[in-house]
């Protein structure tokens, strides 16, 4: 077996890394030091780049202007951004292009494909259901009436919905089946409400109150939101993978030049198997990552469902990511704490993807569900 990226693959981190090459992680404010969001919009100047880079069309198809790649095409983009904490929706973007490419119809790809793939439009995903921790296809109701569908309900902690122009929303139906409704900011019906990320980035909550949506801006396909649902729990993952690397190479620099008793602290022994330790963290992150990567792609067959390697990938990514940074702020001292050193700002985006991974013990519940219903031979 070939474990290596292929050529397409590997042009993915060469354009990545050219596109975040020079992007600053305390570029804005620190949610340290500024109440509420730390920016009204996203990077746009970033945004145009990697628009430029073909990085907003991996998912899209060559005919909608794409390079119709995969998930782990995908998760290499954005351990990149991660890496140097890049203010752009990438993930929900790239995912919401995703469903509409994999199980939209004609017309709706014509219409949002093209331009998405081109940055014009930006994308979003509501996944966070009523309270963060419920479903997020029973927070919101759908009924269809003819030509058109009706929606009702509210989901919270949407990810830079102010600045989306059209947000993904999950919704389901009286009989228990779920639908993908594509919906305007601007729908009448629609109301936001500004909320915060321990990020210090702006999320928002919707309300949906009688908003209509026409037939072909939803998406009725059996096994989309699933499918979706497992997509941005794998860029999750890849996300916290990036941020992991960065914040241990940072302490492997600090520790090697940090001096006590007049040698690095990083020759200390203690120090040293912490470093270690968090490593290991990473490359667990890393393989359970490429996993559920792969299962998600391609879809194939294996002895747990694809929800299996995805909650395993969580477990690791959501512990991994809270104790690669908690070390570090134990490695780097009273420093790591310093506002003006960018440890701070990592620490605060690492709490933010554990918030929204969610903890590692519900995930071993719903794994263990999987091992309880499916025999292994």
């Amino acid at each position: 077996m070939d474990f290596t990226f292929t050529e397409e693959q590997q042009a993915v981190i060469e354009a990545a890394k050219a596109v975040f090459a020079d992007v600053v992680p305390d570029g804005v404010p620190s949610p340290a030091l500024r109440p509420g969001a730390v920016a009204e919009d996203i990077d746009r100047a970033l945004w145009s780049r990697l628009a430029d880079a073909d990085l907003l069309g991996l998912f899209i198809d060559a005919e909608h202007g794409g390079v119709g790649l995969d998930a782990i095409a995908l998760c290499l983009a954005l351990r990149e951004s991660a890496r140097v904490l890049a203010r752009v929706p990438l993930l929900e973007h790239s995912a919401a292009a995703w469903a509409v490419q994999a199980y939209g119809g004609a017309e709706l790809q014509r219409r949002v494909l093209p331009r998405a793939g081109r940055g014009e439009l930006v994308l979003t995903v509501a996944a966070n259901g009523r309270t963060g921790h419920d479903a997020a296809e029973l927070a919101v109701t759908a009924r269809r009436d003819g030509d058109s569908w009706h929606l009702d309900g509210l989901q919270t902690a949407v990810p830079w919905a102010q600045n989306a122009d059209l947000a993904v929303i999950p919704a389901h139906t009286h009989d228990g089946h779920t639908v993908l409704a594509l919906v305007p900011r601007d729908e009448q019906g629609l109301t936001l409400a500004e909320q915060y990320s321990t990020s210090g980035e702006r999320l928002a909550e919707l309300r949906l109150e009688g908003v209509s949506v026409a037939a072909p801006d939803v998406i009725e396909a059996d096994g989309a939101w699933e499918r979706l649902r497992d997509l941005l729990a794998t860029g999750t993952c890849a996300l916290a993978l990036g941020l992991g690397e960065s914040v241990l190479r940072m302490t492997g620099e600090y520790t090697g030049k940090r001096e006590q008793f007049g040698h690095p602290v990083a020759t200390f022994q203690a120090v040293a198997v912490q470093a270690a330790d968090r490593y290991i963290d990473l490359r667990a992150m890393e393989v359970t990552l490429w996993q559920a990567a792969w299962r998600v792609s391609t879809g194939v067959n294996g002895a747990l469902p694809t929800s299996g390697d995805v909650s395993v990938a969580k477990i690791w990514a959501s512990e991994g990511v809270r104790r690669v940074v908690q070390t570090a702020q134990h490695l780097h001292g009273g420093f790591g704490a310093d506002t003006d050193y960018p440890l701070h700002r990592y620490h605060a985006w690492a709490k933010q993807l554990e918030l929204a991974l969610g903890p590692a013990a519900a995930h071993e519940e719903a794994l263990g569900d999987l091992l309880a219903a499916h025999t292994l031979g």
